[in-house]
Formats: structure tokens, sequence, C-alpha cells
């Protein structure tokens, strides 16, 4: 790069910058003004902060012993100034933060529809390229021919074992209509090249299916697609005449609060399903649930799985049906995030999120930093310092790849008998150990979503359906403000 030439990027970066400063300019202007509770003085005093802030800008590129690349200063201000709020879901967002967000929120992405995973190590022996789990039907890769099992060696030319995962994404996702070009390694030795013209994917956010007479929905975060995706679930199990309902919402850390509302809405038919509060007025705002919209008939028991996990719409959607009473909760305690917050785009591709409100239950309680405990525990076992040292070993050892690898179209009762062999040089339970085998054998294959052989807070849920009415129990639980209220009191009489 010439002289000239740096001059003139510089240039540009510094322009980007000037022109984030005069927007972030505008929008402190606003707030200055339309803040009828600002005084003068203080008023006075932002302005004050606003134009140090830009003088620092201008003194450090005039006078630092090197160059600074205008986007680092840009950046670390806008770091700064949301770090020092103390506020974990208040940050800066970098590209690919921003584009993870927009691809998790919009529900769809420009990309190839390929499920794939990545070994986290990469040796000479085993390169870790990308493995291709599960093509997504009539999607570029499915159309491709691509199947679970192959392997990406590279993509557009990069040898995809010197990248990391993120990169991979950056290079197969894209803009719908331009084509990208990957090399499948299938088996040993069999190599090939596939164009795949990216085309419109959706997340699949909702993986369901019938267990007996139960229908099964796992939900794992809320995009603009999840409550169309719930209700072909729902549609499902009523032509197969399901009789009980399990909405699984472990591990799943959220989404878009409309979705979870507008999911609630399909089993509540009146009242509040969530209310917002902040200091900003147009943030206070009451969700209500309409009868029209309600497509779960009321008959029709429901259970929500639950646990550390699973947090804000999570705990919307849940907050909701247990505080209506329309859902008994099993599991672990969720996690307790209670807050709103509202992602804003900035100037390069960039972004940042920032807390505006704070969401309520039917019953008027705030969860943040509580999370709502189920009305049944069933805790996962702890290990032992032992078992502790055993699974570790095992998961750093390539044991059971290895195994698979070399045993390929292994069923159940091959996992099972595998297990019985490692049991007895890893001392862990013979269902861990199972799990551990089945991963592996699922990972280049399509699995069912739900594994009861180790699933045992989905195992309770339907003994609870079998032998035990629900409607009894619903009948005997507490809403979240009883519970609030009952463990204030408790503190009380402790004093």
């Amino acid at each position: 790069m010439n002289k000239f030439t740096h001059s003139l990027s510089v240039a540009k970066k510094a322009l980007k910058v000037t022109v984030g400063l005069f927007v972030f300019s505008l929008m402190a202007s606003q707030c200055f003004a339309q803040s009828p509770s600002d005084t003068a003085g203080k008023s006075r005093r932002d302005r004050e902060y606003l134009q140090l802030i830009n003088s620092l800008y201008c003194y450090i590129q005039q006078n630092y012993v090197e160059e600074v690349d205008p986007e680092l200063l840009y950046q670390g201000a806008i770091k700064g100034m949301l770090d020092s709020l103390g506020d974990p879901y208040s940050s800066y967002l970098s590209k690919n933060d921003w584009r993870s967000l927009s691809d998790t929120t919009s529900g769809s992405f420009g990309g190839v529809g390929l499920s794939i995973s990545k070994p986290a190590e990469s040796t000479p022996g085993k390169p870790s390229y990308v493995e291709v789990a599960q093509p997504i039907d009539d999607s570029p890769g499915d159309r491709a021919g691509i199947q679970p099992g192959d392997k990406i060696i590279k993509i557009d030319g990069v040898d995809t074992s010197t990248i990391t995962m993120n990169e991979v994404l950056g290079m197969l996702r894209g803009t719908v209509g331009e084509p990208v070009t990957v090399t499948i390694l299938r088996g040993k030795a069999m190599e090939f090249d596939r164009t795949l013209v990216r085309a419109i994917i959706e997340n699949p956010t909702v993986k369901y299916g019938m267990i007996r007479d139960t229908g099964y929905i796992r939900i794992s975060e809320f995009s603009t697609n999840t409550a169309d995706r719930v209700q072909d679930a729902i549609d499902s199990f009523r032509r197969a005449n399901y009789k009980s309902l399990v909405i699984d919402l472990r591990n799943n850390g959220g989404g878009l609060l409309a979705a979870a509302v507008n999911i609630a809405d399909k089993f509540i038919d009146n009242g509040i399903i969530v209310s917002t509060k902040s200091r900003i007025p147009y943030e206070n705002n009451e969700f209500k649930a309409s009868a029209r919209k309600t497509t779960v008939d009321p008959s029709i028991p429901v259970i929500v799985l639950i646990n550390r996990a699973s947090a804000s719409a999570s705990e919307i959607l849940a907050g909701a049906l247990k505080d209506t009473h329309r859902a008994y909760l099993v599991g672990e305690r969720s996690f307790g995030k209670g807050s709103v917050q509202i992602p804003t785009e900035l100037i390069d591709n960039d972004g940042f999120k920032i807390t505006v409100a704070k969401y309520y239950s039917p019953s008027d309680v705030n969860i943040d930093k509580t999370g709502i405990p189920p009305d049944r525990e069933v805790p996962y076992e702890t290990f032992s310092e032992d078992e502790e040292k055993a699974y570790a070993a095992l998961m750093e050892s390539t044991e059971i790849a290895d195994y698979v690898e070399e045993h390929p179209g292994m069923e159940d009762v091959d996992i099972g008998s595998y297990a019985v062999d490692l049991q007895k040089k890893y001392d862990l339970d013979l269902r861990i150990l199972r799990k551990a085998v089945r991963n592996e054998v699922y990972r280049t294959r399509k699995a069912l979503p739900y594994d009861l052989d180790y699933d045992l807070q989905l195992s309770a849920a339907l003994e609870i359906f079998k032998s035990e009415d629900v409607r009894a129990l619903l009948g005997q639980t507490k809403t979240l403000k009883e519970i609030q209220e009952e463990s204030e009191n408790k503190v009380t009489a402790k004093k």
C-alpha cells in the first residue's frame, strides 16, 4: 500500500467516525432537548461532557506518539460508555455480533442451508474440517446433494481447518443470489467441488414430534418465525389426536418479546401476558391475550420444561403460563433476566444494545436476578470428584469419535453395548455414557428432537401426564406474586 492509498484509507475511516460522532451529537442534543425533567444545569453539564469527548478524540489523533486507527477510538469510546453502565445486557456489538443478532431476531439469513459443526482442535492427522450434520430441506446445500457426514475442507479455496467457526459462518453466509464454492470430502478419498448460490435460510428455532400421545415442542430461541413454527407443531399434534403437550424451553436464552407474547396467546384467552415498565413513557406497555388467537384447547394439559439457562423471552412465556395456571413447570429455577433491550445499528454494520425497560409477569412480578422456580424440581445429579475426572478424561480423549468412525451405522443396541465396554474404563453411569456415544453417532445424522434415555426432566413430565392429574396440580400452584410475598413474609418473620 503506497502512502497516498494509506492516507486515503485513514481519511475514509476518520470520515466514518466523524459522521458517527455527528450522529451521536444529534442524538445527544435531542435527548437533552426532549427530557422535561432535565434542569438547565444538567443539560449544560451533558453538553460539556460531549464536547470533552470530541476534544479528547481530536487530541489523541494529533498528539499520540503513533498514528491511531480512528475506528479503534470510535469502538473504544462506545464500549467504554456502555460498560460504565454496569449492565451486562447493554453492550457494543461488533460486525459479527450485529450480524448474529440480526440473523437470530429476523429468523432468516442469506446462506447455503447446512447444519454444521467443527472440532475445537486440529492436528496433522485429524484436521478440524467443517462437518455437515444435516442439510436443511430444499436449501442450496440439499439441492447440491451434500449429505450428512460430508466434510467441507475448503470454502472458496480457504482450508477450513485453519479458520474459526465464526469465520466459516462469515464465508458461508452472505448476500442472497451470490455464489460460494465449497470443496467436499466424502468418505476417505472422494473429493469434489460444489458451487452453491446463497438463498434465504430460515433459522430452525422449533423442533417437534409426538411421544406416544404427547406432543413435544422444543423452542431454541424466539425469532420472527417462531410463533408460526409453533403453530405448525400444534396443527400437526391436533391431526395426531394429541392428549397432552410439553413445551421445552431449556437452554433457550430468549429472543424477541413479541414472539413469546404471540406463543403465549395461543394458550391464554384473556388478561395480561406481560407488561413492560420504563422511565420512557412509550416503553410502558401491557400485552394482553385475545380469545380469537387461542389455538390450544384448554382441556389439553401443558407442562413447560425450564432450567438455569432458560432466560428472557423464555421466562416471559413460562411466567405467563405459570401465573395464569395454564401450564405446570418442571425442571430447575430459570436464569432470571427480567429486562428488555433495544438493538440499534451504527455506521459500519456494527451496533449496540441498551436496556430500556423491565418486564413483569401477569401477577406483576419482575424476575430479574431471581428467576422462576419450577412447580416440581427435577435436578440433574452432580458428579462426584472421581466422576468429574473420569468424564473429563473421556471428553479429552478421541476414543468415542474413533470408535464411531470405525463402526458406521450404529443403532441404539450398538450404542448400549459400547457404553457397557466404556464403563469398564470410565466409572460413570451407563445413561451418561450412552448419551456421550449417542451425541457422537448423531453428530452427522438427523436425530430425534428428544432423548428419553438420558433426559430425566422430560421423562418426569411424561410420568406426570401418565400417573397424575395435571389440572388438579395446577389448582395447587402459586403465582409468582404469591411466591414473592411468601418469601418476603418469611424474611420479615425472621427479623
